[in-house]
């Protein structure tokens, strides 16, 4: 055990933080993405939900501020009428984490999944919210 990290946080997923560098994203899907077949490295953190994976992560990651919008939604499709009230869960997890943050990138469903096929990584959460797939670019440490 280790003093100060998120009992969330397996030794895999502090393993890929650690390794990813400047630029590089990783993906905190939901229970619907298609995280095994599109990730390059699958991380599972079944039986979480994605808000409290993402408070974990952004306790050690920081996102990059050489960048306009360093966090990235799957737009809803345009029909589709789900409503999406895990976005602003989302939305105050981030502006709680201290980091910079100016709101969300949307990214249409087959642009993001392409995306997330160049991810470094793909955390395969249990969320059962719809549309609740978000993709973290790193910062730098200063």
């Amino acid at each position: 055990m280790l003093k100060n990290i998120p009992s969330i946080l397996s030794p895999e997923l502090l393993k890929i933080l650690m390794e990813m560098g400047h630029g590089d994203e990783i993906v905190i899907a939901d229970g619907n993405f298609p995280a095994a077949s599109i990730a390059r490295r699958l991380i599972r953190a079944d039986g979480h939900g994605v808000p409290p994976v993402l408070e974990a992560v952004l306790k050690l990651f920081p996102l990059d501020i050489y960048v306009p919008k360093p966090v990235a939604l799957m737009q809803v499709v345009p029909g589709d009428k789900v409503e999406t009230p895990i976005w602003n869960v989302y939305d105050r997890i981030i502006r709680a984490s201290g980091e910079k943050f100016d709101g969300f990138e949307n990214v249409e469903r087959f642009a993001f999944y392409e995306r997330a096929k160049n991810a470094y990584a793909v955390v395969a959460t249990g969320e059962s919210a719809l549309y609740a797939n978000i993709i973290l670019k790193k910062g730098v440490v200063v």
